[in-house]
C-alpha cells in the first residue's frame, strides 16, 4: 500500500509539474509575443527549450528547502498526497480564470496545509536560522518573498529602464557609469566562480578548463555576466543607433532576456517538485519501515542535513523528469495567462521586454542561490510593473495589478485550506 502511495505521489508531482509549465509559460513568453518579436508558437518553443536546459545549470538548493517544509518524521505520505491534489486542483482553476497565481506557493501551501492537519502546526518548518550566519529559511521566509520578490523585480526593472533611457543620450557620463558597471559585474562573477580545487566531483577530471567551464554553479554566474556584458554593450552604443537600429537591436535583446528567463523559471519551479518528491520517498523509508540500504538505486534518495554533516543525493531520473514535464507543459502554452501578463497590466514594448525580462530572470537567479523557492509569476509580474513606472505611475493598470495582489496573498491560504480538507477525506478511505 505504502509503495503504491509513493508512486501516485510521483505522478502526480509530474503531472502538476507539466501543469506548472503550462500555467506558467506566460511568465516567460508574454513580452515576445506581445512585441510580435517571435509567434506564439515559436516563444513557447523557445522557452520550452531553456526550461529544460536549466538541468545543467541550477543545483537543488530549492529542492532541499521545499522538501523541509515540514518534518518528514511526523508525516505520511497522505499528507503528500492531498497538497498535491490540493495545488492541481488550484492551479487548474486559476488558469482556467487566467490568474497568473503561484504554482510554487500553491504548492508549499498545499504541503503545509496537509501536514497542520495531520499532526498541528508544530510540523511546519515555519523559521530557522541560517547556518554560519547564513538566510534564515521556512514557511515564513517562502511569505516574505511574496512581497519582496515582486519589489525586488520592479525595483530592477526600473533601474535598467533608467540606465537603458540614460545611455540613449549623447552623454559622456552614462557611459562611464556603464563601463563601471561592467567591471563590477567582471569582479564579482569572478568572486562567486568555483575552481577546479573547489569542485568536489568534476564533469570532465581529465579538463580542468571543461570542468570549471561546465561546473552547474559556475554556469549560472557566467550566465549572469553575459547578460549584464551584453546589455552594457549596447549601452555603450545606444546614443549613436537611430530608432530603428535601436528597436531591431532591442528585439534581439528580448530573444535573450526571454531565455535567461525561461532558464530561472525551469531551474525555479522543477526543483519545488523535485523537493516534493524527495520528501515522499524520505516519508516512504520512515513509515514502511524499509532500510534505505535495500532500496532500489532508483529511489536512493537522501535529504540533506546541515546539523549532522550529511549531503543529499537524488538519482538523476528524478530532475530529468522534473524538467522534461514542465518543458511539455510550457509547449502547451497558456494563452489566457499571456494576454493578462503582455498587456493588461501595462503597454509592453521590446524596450520594456528587455527590462522586464532581464530584471526577472536576475531575481530568479540570485533567490536560487539563496535556495529560496520564490515565485517566478510574481516576479516578472513585478518587472512588468517596474517598467511601466518609468513612463509613470499612471501607465501601470493597477486595477488589474491589485486584482493579481490579491490572488498572491489567497493562494497559500486557500492551497493549504484545500489540502487540509483533501486530507481529512483520504484519510477516511486510505
Amino acid at each position: 500500500m505504502e509503495f503504491t502511495l509513493l508512486i501516485i505521489i510521483i505522478v502526480l508531482a509530474l503531472i502538476f509539474d507539466y501543469i506548472n509549465g503550462f500555467h506558467d509559460a506566460a511568465n516567460a513568453i508574454a513580452t515576445v509575443v506581445a512585441t510580435k518579436v517571435l509567434s506564439p508558437f515559436q516563444a513557447v518553443l523557445w522557452a520550452a527549450f531553456f526550461n529544460f536546459l536549466a538541468y545543467w545549470v541550477f543545483g537543488f538548493g530549492v529542492a532541499d528547502t521545499v522538501a523541509k517544509t515540514a518534518s518528514t518524521m511526523d508525516i505520511n505520505l497522505v499528507v503528500i498526497l492531498a497538497g498535491v491534489i490540493a495545488a492541481i486542483c488550484w492551479n487548474l482553476l486559476t488558469w482556467w480564470l487566467g490568474i497568473p497565481s503561484s504554482s510554487s506557493h500553491t504548492l508549499i501551501g498545499g504541503f503545509a496545509g496537509a501536514a497542520i492537519a495531520h499532526a498541528g502546526f508544530g510540523v511546519v518548518t515555519w523559521f530557522k536560522e541560517g547556518k554560519d550566519g547564513g538566510l534564515p529559511s521556512g514557511v515564513l521566509i517562502v511569505i516574505a518573498f511574496i512581497v519582496l520578490a515582486p519589489l525586488l523585480g520592479a525595483l530592477i526593472s526600473y533601474l535598467i529602464s533608467i540606465w537603458l533611457l540614460n545611455s540613449s543620450k549623447k552623454s559622456i557620463y552614462p557611459k562611464i557609469f556603464t563601463l563601471s558597471i561592467m567591471a563590477v559585474t567582471v569582479w564579482f562573477v569572478e568572486k562567486q566562480m568555483k575552481y577546479f580545487a573547489d569542485i568536489e566531483k568534476p564533469r570532465f577530471p581529465s579538463s580542468e578548463f571543461w570542468s570549471v567551464a561546465l561546473e552547474a554553479h559556475n554556469i549560472k554566474w557566467l550566465l549572469v555576466a553575459f547578460i549584464i556584458l551584453s546589455i552594457s554593450t549596447f549601452c555603450l552604443v545606444f546614443s549613436s543607433l537611430n530608432i530603428h537600429q535601436a528597436n531591431s537591436w532591442l528585439k534581439k535583446f528580448q530573444l535573450l532576456s526571454s531565455a535567461a528567463f525561461s532558464l530561472g523559471h525551469g531551474g525555479n519551479d522543477s526543483q519545488k517538485v523535485m523537493g516534493i518528491i524527495a520528501a515522499a520517498v524520505a516519508v516512504y523509508i520512515h513509515t514502511s519501515g524499509v532500510a534505505q540500504e535495500s532500496l532500489p538505486d532508483w529511489l536512493n534518495v537522501i535529504l540533506p542535513n546541515d546539523d549532522k554533516g550529511i549531503k543529499g543525493a537524488m538519482p538523476s531520473w528524478i530532475p530529468l523528469a522534473c524538467y522534461s514535464a514542465i518543458a511539455a507543459g510550457t509547449l502547451s502554452g497558456g494563452w489566457k495567462i499571456v494576454k493578462t501578463m503582455g498587456s493588461k497590466i501595462t503597454k509592453v514594448s521590446s524596450f520594456e521586454g528587455v527590462a522586464a525580462e532581464t530584471a526577472g530572470a536576475l531575481t530568479l537567479y540570485f533567490t536560487e542561490h539563496l535556495k529560496i523557492p520564490v515565485s517566478t509569476t510574481h516576479t516578472i509580474t513585478g518587472s512588468i510593473i517596474g517598467v511601466g513606472l518609468t513612463k509613470r505611475v499612471s501607465a501601470v493598470r493597477w486595477g488589474v495589478t491589485v486584482s493579481l495582489l490579491w490572488a498572491w496573498v489567497l493562494t497559500i491560504p486557500i492551497s493549504a485550506l484545500l489540502a487540509a480538507i483533501t486530507y481529512y477525506i483520504l484519510s477516511i478511505f486510505l
